[in-house]
Formats: C-alpha cells, sequence, structure tokens
C-alpha cells in the first residue's frame, strides 16, 4: 500500500523527534570512572589515615561522596581480584584462582563492561589487566591500552589497541593522559561513558638489566615519579601494635607458623631471596609507596577537572579502590597481601554519586569487591543481569539504607606451585558483626576467630574460648551457606 506524501512528512518528524529522545535518554545515562590502584592500603591515602601521606584529590572524593569503612576484596590477590571487579564473581565462580596466566580464560570472562556497551555507553580499559600476560584487547571494550604481565613504570611498552608501542614517561602519568583523552572524546561525541584506569602503581618492579636478567640480590623497587622522589624523605610511621620485634608468626596462629618455617628455610638455601622480603618493611619502602600514591592522587586531580570542563562532572559516578591490600609488617609480613589479616582484605573504597544524600559520610555496612559490577549496572539503568553475584550499594548511596549484606565473604586459593612457602594456605573468611572467622582449608581443625571490636589488630585468637562455641559454631554454618553462594549454588 503506498503512503502519502503529507503522511510520510509526518512519520519523518516522529522518527526524528524519537531519535533524538532517544539520544537524550543516552545522555542521561551517568558517566562512570572507576579507579584501581594495585596493592594500595585500605589506609594509605590521608583521608584514609596514613600519618603523611598527603592526598587532596582521593580525599575530595571522601568529602563529596561515601567512604566506605567495612570494604573487602572477595579475594587479596591482582588477578582473581581483578577478575572479581570486572565480572562481579567470586573467583570459586570466575575461575580466576590464583596469578598463573590464563589468557585464554581472561577472553571468555563475563566481563559487566561489555553490558554497558550493548546499551550505549562507549568503554575504556585503561592501565593493568593481569588475568593472563596478554596485554591484547579483550571483549567488551571500544577503546584498550595495556601492558604485558607487571610491564614498567618508566618509559613502558603499551598495547593501544592492537599495536604495541614503546612510550617515554612515567606510566601513572601515561595512563592518565589517555583517561583525559578518552573523556574528552566521549564528550565530544555526547555518548555516555565508561572508563577502567588499572594503575601500575602502587607495585614494586624487579631490577631488570638490558639482557632481561632479574637482580635478585636487591629488594624490589618502589619507582616514584621523579618529581615526588624524596619528598618523605625524613617521615616515619608509628607501626601497628601487631608488628613483631622480630619477623616470626604468632603463637596462636599455628598454620601461619607453619608457613613461616617453610620461608625461612627457603631463605637459608638461597639467602639471595631475603632482600627482596623487605623484613619488617623498611621505613624507605612506606615512604616510596606514598611517593608513588602522589601520582595517583594528581592523576585523579586531573581527571576531576576534565570532567568539569568537558560539563560531566555532575553526570559522572566516580569509584575509587585497589585490588588487594598490603602488610607494613603486621603478623611478621613482608612484601605481602594475600594473607587473611585486615591489612590485606580490607579495601579503600570511595564513591562519588550524582546527588548523592549527605555527602561526606562514612558508610558502616559489609561490601565487596564483586559488588561494583553490581553497583555499576544498576547506576546505568540495567536490569537482571544473571551473571553478576555481587549487589549495588546504589540503596547506601540514595541514603535508602545502612548495608546490603549481613555478613560478608572472603576466599583465597593458594597458588598451584607446591614449593612456595605460601603453598597450601587456602582459606575462607567470614565476618558477621564484631566476629571474623578464618577457616584453613587444607588443615583439619584449624581455624581463628576474632572480635575486631575489642582486638582490631587481631592479636587474640580466641577459637578456643568456652564462652564462644556457640558463636564459632554460628559462623561455621554462615561459611557453609556462603560457600555455596560464591559457587553458584
Amino acid at each position: 500500500m503506498k503512503t502519502s506524501q503529507p503522511f510520510r512528512h509526518l512519520l519523518g518528524i516522529i522518527c526524528s523527534i524519537a531519535f533524538v529522545s532517544f539520544a537524550h535518554a543516552q545522555r542521561d545515562q551517568p558517566n562512570i570512572v572507576l579507579i584501581v590502584v594495585d596493592d594500595m592500603r585500605y589506609d594509605e591515602f590521608g583521608a584514609g589515615g596514613h600519618q603523611y601521606l598527603e592526598t587532596p584529590n582521593i580525599d575530595a572524593i571522601a568529602k563529596n561522596g561515601i567512604m566506605f569503612d567495612q570494604a573487602y576484596h572477595a579475594v587479596p590477590l591482582c588477578s582473581p581480584n581483578r577478575a572479581s571487579i570486572l565480572t562481579g564473581q567470586y573467583p570459586s565462580k570466575h575461575g580466576i584462582l590464583d596469578n598463573t596466566a590464563r589468557n585464554q580464560a581472561s577472553l571468555m570472562l563475563p566481563l559487566f563492561p561489555k553490558y554497558l556497551q550493548e546499551a550505549g555507553y562507549r568503554t575504556a580499559h585503561i592501565g593493568k589487566w593481569h588475568m593472563g600476560n596478554s596485554a591484547r584487547p579483550r571483549p567488551g571494550y571500544d577503546y584498550w591500552v595495556s601492558f604485558e604481565g607487571q610491564g614498567r613504570t618508566n618509559d613502558p611498552e603499551l598495547f593501544v589497541g592492537n599495536e604495541k608501542k614503546q612510550v617515554n614517561g612515567y606510566i601513572t602519568d601515561i595512563f592518565t593522559d589517555h583517561a583525559v583523552d578518552f573523556i574528552r572524546n566521549s564528550s565530544a561525541e555526547d555518548v555516555p561513558f565508561f572508563a577502567y584506569i588499572g594503575h601500575k602503581a602502587v607495585h614494586p618492579e624487579a631490577i631488570q638489566y638490558d639482557d632481561g636478567t632479574v637482580e635478585l640480590s636487591k629488594p624490589h623497587e618502589f619507582i616514584p615519579a621523579k618529581r615526588h622522589s624524596g619528598k618523605y624523605a625524613d617521615q616515619t610511621i608509628t607501626r601497628s601494635p601487631s608488628v613483631p620485634d622480630s619477623v616470626k608468626a604468632d603463637e596462636d596462629k599455628p598454620v601461619i607458623k607453619r608457613a613461616f618455617d617453610i620461608r625461612n628455610r627457603i631463605l637459608a638455601e638461597d639467602p639471595r631471596w631475603l632482600n627482596t622480603l623487605d623484613p619488617g618493611i623498611a621505613e624507605r619502602t612506606i615512604r616510596k609507596r606514598a611517593e608513588m600514591m602522589l601520582a595517583v592522587d594528581e592523576g585523579l586531580g586531573r581527571i576531576v577537572a576534565t570532567l568539569e570542563e568537558t560539563g560531566e562532572l555532575e553526570n559522572t559516578v566516580l569509584i575509587f579502590t585497589s585490588d588487594n591490600g598490603y602488610f607494613y609488617g603486621e603478623h611478621g609480613f613482608s612484601v605481602e597481601r594475600r594473607m587473611p589479616y585486615q591489612e590485606a582484605i580490607r579495601t579503600p573504597l570511595l564513591m562519588q554519586y550524582p546527588g548523592i544524600e549527605d555527602p561526606g559520610r562514612k558508610a558502616g555496612g559489609f561490601v565487596l569487591s564483586i559488588d561494583l559490577a553490581a553497583t555499576i549496572m544498576d547506576v546505568a539503568g540495567i536490569k537482571n543481569v544473571s551473571t553478576i553475584q555481587g549487589k549495588s550499594v546504589l540503596p547506601i548511596l540514595k541514603n535508602e539504607a545502612e548495608d546490603i549484606r549481613e555478613s560478608a565473604y572472603v576466599e583465597f586459593y593458594s597458588h598451584e606451585n607446591p614449593f612456595t612457602w605460601t603453598a597450601k594456605l587456602d582459606y575462607r573468611v567470614v565476618l558477621k558483626d564484631n566476629y571474623k572467622y578464618i577457616k584453613w582449608i587444607r588443615f583439619e581443625d584449624e581455624a581463628e576467630l576474632y572480635d575486631l571490636a575489642a582486638d582490631p589488630y587481631e592479636m587474640n585468637n580466641l577459637i578456643d574460648e568456652a564462652s564462644l562455641k556457640e558463636v564459632v559454631r554460628e559462623m561455621e554454618e554462615e561459611l557453609r551457606k556462603l560457600q555455596l553462594e560464591a559457587l553458584g549454588l
């Protein structure tokens, strides 16, 4: 049937209006910037409690948004937790269990950026990948910048898309440059955008020579930008009460004590490793880490300034976090982050949300790294993503709820190499109310219980206290339930 000219004209007007309305709906979707810092402790910024590190831009997110006081990594290790952040799944579900290179598996993960891409977002991955050492683009991203393995701090080789190129400069600044360009270009194209910025900071770097050999007789180096090197040269921190006088495990932590014995035997056989462990964590190490954080903070300031300059700040969700913690010698640990204690499993988590209710407050409810994916889907208006196990914190941001879960669950699978001192240290952690329960999976009847309200430094293992048998029973029951949930059962 032929259509009359006036009707075709009217139909064109209607379609044009519909297209403009659809474009406007896209513009109304909030932009999302997710910054993940490598190996950053929960308190390694000014507002988090660091004793001398100045981070005005990170602190501004806490002032203008929310800081989560009980945020935890689903797993305190680089590869598996990055997979958890980007899928919203526990390691038991997504299968990236340790730092073993799983290039092919990482290509098959149900990454949440693809859902944003399908909803009209322009998506970017800028920075560390480390779920497999390949730095080639993964599905779900329109813009890709990364490096192989752990990369290099200065003058790195980067993959920009599929093209490998040498780039001069300090890697934190380079990633910030790419983030700024991506934001400007996306704003000019008038599309909502998602940018994941995975900093290499504050990860140490082995001393590597031009022939590719690595120096084992010297500690791995934390390398700040030249402009920041030496800024904190005269600073020291007051150590936690849980830092022992000598490098040894607490007597009431028998599994850790066994692991320390193995480590000491390894050191006796090959003392070159002693320096790489930085026993007790030297003040110099802590200072250098702080100096590395300064470029991260400056980069955040540049990103916020770009969002303001492009008129996007008021319609952008900012999320700042890390992939795992780090010990400053607590419980005898050095150059370590995978153990089940607070310094490793807690994460810094700051969010700034457009129109946030009561900004500047601290949220006390349990939040996990798997909740970031669920939250991002929620603020983007994407519903019922069946692959995501986490829960949205949007009700907390809107001040409609104080928490989203009654307990938190952390899991860890030890590295597959049986000859390392951390072999067999698989564990599961449950946090509920003020109690923390640690179950060592490969050691029958070995567990730990702490009252974090009375003992925040985890120095008094209460597992054998007769008066707490009912608490232990309840925590074991909660553990069984959460293990099944983590497996997706």
